[in-house]
């Protein structure tokens, strides 16, 4: 299932069903039993026409939302090293959170910042539901997590044809072109959506930042002046956004 499919449901149950399992990434079939007090034949029969619609599927004896499955694409960084590009998954939930506190705890990304504290607290990768929903994918190499490209995908009407797509890499991966083939795959995955336009909030100071999504066509759109406050000095924020249709 894609996470911009609309979510329909045809009984009241069934869309409780699909929202613990939503929220929670993946669990046990029994703690959902118990935790909605379901009779065991009558959570079957709403997790088999969950099954059969797509929503969700079953991993053992336990059952994850049924998110599209993608093909992961391998790349060589400019020095020759190889790297893969994928849709992130529950599994990489502790290595990404790490990801992002080590780009955060450098002071200059507070979007990152923002969106690892609430990765780590909802403890879902990616989430799909009636209000908001994410998209998330990840670089590796071998079996490191280098980095990241998140897509905030609003469900309001007015804002669906918007994403807020927040980038980044771990230190020392950092200069390789990595970083170019996150934000591509980000940037196509939502063109082919159908999304219009993508923002990016940085700090004034992340001039690194700054130059390198002017590099791939972004545009600073406003300024919000003293917007952050970096240890005791007050930083501007620069809006930025391009579009892609």
């Amino acid at each position: 299932m894609d996470v911009t499919k609309s979510l329909t449901f045809d009984h009241a149950d069934r869309k409780d069903i699909y929202d613990y399992i939503e929220s929670h990434g993946i669990v046990r079939e029994s703690d959902v039993r118990r935790t909605l007090n379901f009779e065991p034949g009558a959570l079957g029969a709403h997790l088999s026409v969950l099954r059969r619609e797509g929503y969700i599927r079953k991993v053992d004896d336990k059952v994850q939302v049924a998110y599209e499955k993608d093909d992961a694409e391998v790349f060589e960084t400019d020095d020759g090293e190889g790297f893969t590009i994928r849709t992130a998954q529950q599994v990489d939930l502790e290595a990404l959170v790490e990801a992002i506190r080590e780009v955060a705890e450098e002071g200059t990304y507070i979007e990152a910042e923002t969106v690892g504290e609430m990765i780590d607290h909802e403890e879902v990768v990616l989430r799909h539901n009636d209000a908001r929903s994410r998209m998330v994918f990840v670089a590796t190499v071998d079996d490191e997590l280098a980095g990241w490209c998140h897509l905030d995908l609003p469900e309001t009407a007015k804002l669906r044809h918007t994403a807020v797509l927040t980038v980044g890499l771990r230190p020392k991966f950092r200069g390789r072109g990595m970083g170019s083939r996150l934000l591509e795959r980000g940037v196509d995955w939502a063109r082919e959506r159908g999304f219009e336009k993508l923002y990016n909030s940085v700090p004034a100071t992340n001039e690194d930042a700054i130059a390198f999504l002017e590099a791939h066509g972004w545009e600073t759109e406003a300024v919000r002046g003293d917007h952050y406050k970096i240890g005791d000095d007050y930083v501007d924020e620069m809006m930025m956004a391009v579009r892609i249709r």
